[in-house]
């Protein structure tokens, strides 16, 4: 769902996007086996499915004054080489692979465009420069004291103070390069992707445990187990018609039946 303060273009990209279907590891080493092979639908078929990635990626960087779409364009670029580049034989989903050489291409764009904004237009600004300068100090909360910016705003121009004084592929004092600290912190989106396909596993084997309980059970885990506000031992026993006590045992009784299912696929 795009938000009202996208542009409309970004807004239908995105609608467009919500469509696709995202591929799981076999279909995924398939269709890379049929692209090597030269069959170049294949190698659409895994570019489309990867498309809604690369807006992940790029809005790691939608703080940065650069428009978005173009963002997301140069991360396209980066999925297209990364799919060329892609090896079968590695135990590895293309997703992770991919992030290095989507960023590779976004963090350059970027780069390249936020260096021809002018630093010092504002007084904060001109004292984080010259503290910089004389400091090299790295740490976003004592250049945000020192220069009276806030520390977010420090953090974000960290690596473009960095640039002025050395290479942006450079490494100082075991510290990640300027290109590096560009994305906000969070999870990555290789971890996040790693998370949404183990919350879909885990949705799943919870549908499918649910097969076989009957209604009263099936209230149980809706009303008890998986509500957000659970309804109380009496307000159940109120709806069943049957004691605080005798909710308490169907409940513990529910749990065990779901934990003897979920458990089973492990144990096969």
């Amino acid at each position: 769902m795009g938000s009202i303060f996208e542009a409309p273009s970004l807004q239908a990209y995105r609608s467009r996007l919500a469509h696709v279907v995202s591929l799981d590891r076999a279909q995924e080493r398939e269709l890379a086996l049929r692209f090597k092979q030269g069959d170049k639908q294949a190698g659409e078929k895994i570019v489309e499915a990867c498309l809604p990635f690369v807006v992940a990626v790029a809005l790691e960087y939608r703080r940065w004054g650069v428009p978005i779409e173009d963002i997301i364009q140069q991360g396209n670029v980066g999925l297209l080489r990364a799919v060329a580049k892609f090896d079968t034989d590695k135990e590895c989903r293309l997703a992770t692979y991919a992030v290095y050489w989507i960023r590779a291409e976004i963090r350059e764009y970027v780069v390249r465009g936020y260096r021809v904004v002018r630093l010092g237009t504002t007084k904060a600004e001109r004292r984080a420069l010259r503290a910089y300068r004389m400091t090299k100090e790295s740490d976003p909360e004592v250049l945000a004291k020192v220069s009276g910016m806030t520390p977010e705003r420090a953090a974000m121009l960290l690596p473009l103070l960095a640039s002025r004084e050395t290479s942006l592929d450079v490494s100082r004092d075991d510290q990640p390069t300027a290109l590096e600290r560009i994305a906000h912190a969070g999870p990555s989106p290789e971890e996040e992707a790693s998370d949404n396909e183990e919350r879909d596993r885990s949705r799943r084997d919870v549908r499918e445990a649910l097969i076989g309980l009957d209604d009263r059970e099936k209230l149980i885990v809706r009303e008890r187990l998986m509500a957000e506000e659970p309804l109380t031992l009496q307000e159940l026993g109120d709806i069943l018609g049957v004691s605080k006590e005798r909710v308490r045992q169907l409940e513990e009784r529910t749990r065990s039946k779901l934990r003897a299912k979920l458990a089973a696929p492990e144990a096969a």
